[in-house]
């Protein structure tokens, strides 16, 4: 998709967190109204259709979006955290990053069998934390799941979409 507003306002940030890391901070799309705008329509466009029932958005920046993108499309919002946010039982996954080791939870009530869950972050690089979502989702056994991020680092040596089986629907809105 790569709407030309979109790039336009998404910085970048070298040697964040670590020397060598090119991140793509997408809190500046978030301040624009106009790019939240857009967000949201492109992704609601993508998904109105897919019946979905539940929203995981994952820590921290997958809950901007994810939380807009439920209500728009009438389905109800799931926080994936880091360990000890979550108030009650969870399930939990760890995983390497590009630059170390995570954990992820989620409420151990969160999803249902009848469920249609979209799982969104901001952005797809080696895929890990989001195959530990998927899994975790998964785990629930929900009729469907679907995979959105706001950007896709094709850069070589990340290709996140490689983690992932050919069956998994993943979608992005920006690939750089």
């Amino acid at each position: 998709m790569n709407n030309p507003i979109l790039l336009q306002n998404l910085r970048n940030v070298p040697d964040f967190p670590i020397k060598g890391i090119q991140f793509k901070d997408v809190t500046t799309l978030f301040k624009n109204p106009e790019c939240l705008r857009i967000m949201v329509d492109e992704l609601y466009e993508l998904y109105k259709d897919k019946g979905i029932t539940k929203v995981v958005g994952i820590e921290s920046r997958g809950f901007v979006i994810g939380a807009a993108l439920a209500l728009r499309l009438g389905a109800g919002f799931i926080m994936c955290r880091k360990p000890g946010k979550l108030p009650a039982e969870t399930k939990r996954a760890s995983y390497m990053k590009e630059y170390g080791k995570d954990t992820i939870e989620i409420h151990a009530d969160a999803i249902t069998e009848d469920d249609v869950v979209l799982l969104h972050d901001d952005l797809l690089a080696t895929g890990g934390s989001m195959k530990a979502a998927y899994g975790l989702v998964k785990e629930f056994h929900p009729r469907k799941v679907f995979i959105n991020f706001l950007i896709e680092l094709t850069i070589e040596g990340l290709n996140g979409r490689a983690v992932f089986d050919d069956e998994t629907e993943i979608t992005t809105l920006i690939r750089i």
